[in-house]
C-alpha cells in the first residue's frame, strides 16, 4: 500500500527497535533494581547461613550434621520426599490428563480442588488432619483400638506433605497439556492406538520437560516443608522431626551454630534442586 512503512523499516540497523534502543537507561535500572532486591532477599541471607554454619570452626560444623538426631531428620527428610513425590507425579499426570484431553461433569470443580492448597495455609492443612486422625479425631478412637499412629508419626506427615505437594506437577502439566491439544492423539487413534500406548507413545514424549520440572518443584517443597509438617509430627526428637523442624528446636536451644549447620544441608539440597532445574531447562530449549 502507497505511503506505508514495512515492519522491518522500523528497526535500526543494528536489528533493534528504537523502543528498545530508547529504553536503554531505563532498562539497567530495572536490572539493577532487580539485583539489589535479589540480593538484600536471597543472596545476603543463603550467605549468612553458610557464614554462621561455620563460624566456630570445621569440627563444630561435622560434630552438628553428623549428630544422631540431625542424621535421623535427613532421612525421614528424604524418606518422606521418596514416598509423597512419586504419588503426587501419578496422581499430576492422570489428572491432568484427564482435565485436558476429556470433557466430564465436575471438571471445573476438580481443577479448583487442586489449587486449594496453594490458597489454604499450610498449618491449616496439618490440622486438618490432626481434626481427623487424632486422638480427638474423627477415626482417633477406631485408630486407638487398632493400635494404628497417624498422628504424631511417618503416616501423618506423610499426608500433610502430600497436601502442600498437591498441585505442583498437575498445575505445571495442565497449562503444557492444555496448549498441545488433541491433534497427535487423535491421529494415534486414527491409527489404532489405545490407551496407555497413546500416553506412553504420544503424549509422555510431549510433556516430559514439564514432568520433570513439576517433579523438581513438588520434590524441593517436599523437603522443605515445614508449616504442616510441624502440626503433625509431635517434634519428637530422632523419630519425627525432619530437617526443617530440627533447625527450628536447635536454634530455639540457643544452639545457633549446629541450627545453621542443619540448615546449610537444607540449602545444599535446595542448590542441587536448583541445578537440576537449570539442567532440565537447558536440555529442554535445547530439543525445542
Amino acid at each position: 500500500m502507497a505511503g506505508s512503512v514495512p515492519l522491518a523499516k522500523t528497526k535500526t540497523s543494528a536489528g533493534r527497535s528504537p523502543v528498545t534502543r530508547s529504553s536503554g537507561p531505563m532498562k539497567w535500572v530495572l536490572i539493577g533494581l532487580a539485583v539489589l532486591v535479589l540480593l538484600w532477599l536471597i543472596v545476603l541471607p543463603l550467605a549468612v547461613v553458610l557464614i554462621e554454619s561455620l563460624k566456630k570452626g570445621f569440627g563444630v560444623y561435622m560434630e552438628a550434621i553428623t549428630d544422631p538426631a540431625a542424621l535421623s531428620a535427613l532421612r525421614l527428610t528424604l524418606l518422606v520426599a521418596v514416598i509423597t513425590v512419586p504419588l503426587n507425579t501419578i496422581f499430576g499426570v492422570a489428572a491432568a490428563w484427564a482435565i485436558t484431553k476429556f470433557h466430564f461433569r465436575g471438571k471445573q470443580l476438580l481443577v479448583t480442588l487442586i489449587d486449594l492448597p496453594f490458597a489454604v495455609s499450610p498449618v491449616i492443612g496439618g490440622l486438618i488432619y490432626v481434626l481427623v486422625y487424632g486422638t480427638h479425631g474423627w477415626f482417633g478412637p477406631w485408630l486407638q483400638e487398632h493400635d494404628l499412629k497417624v498422628i504424631f508419626a511417618l503416616p501423618g506427615i506423610i499426608l500433610a506433605t502430600l497436601f502442600v505437594t498437591f498441585p505442583f506437577v498437575a498445575r505445571e502439566l495442565i497449562p503444557l497439556m492444555e496448549d498441545q491439544g488433541l491433534q497427535e492423539e487423535e491421529a494415534a487413534v486414527t491409527l489404532g492406538a489405545r490407551g496407555f500406548r497413546i500416553f506412553w507413545k504420544v503424549t509422555l514424549p510431549n510433556i516430559k520437560w514439564g514432568l520433570l520440572y513439576g517433579i523438581i518443584l513438588c520434590n524441593a517443597r517436599a523437603m522443605g516443608e515445614f508449616g504442616a509438617v510441624s502440626v503433625v509430627s509431635g517434634h519428637i526428637r530422632g523419630e519425627t522431626n525432619t530437617l526443617p523442624l530440627h533447625v527450628e528446636i536447635l536454634y530455639n536451644e540457643y544452639q545457633f551454630s549446629a541450627s545453621f549447620a542443619v540448615a546449610s544441608l537444607l540449602l545444599l539440597l535446595a542448590l542441587v534442586t536448583l541445578l537440576l532445574k537449570s539442567w532440565f531447562t537447558r536440555k529442554s530449549r535445547h530439543e525445542s
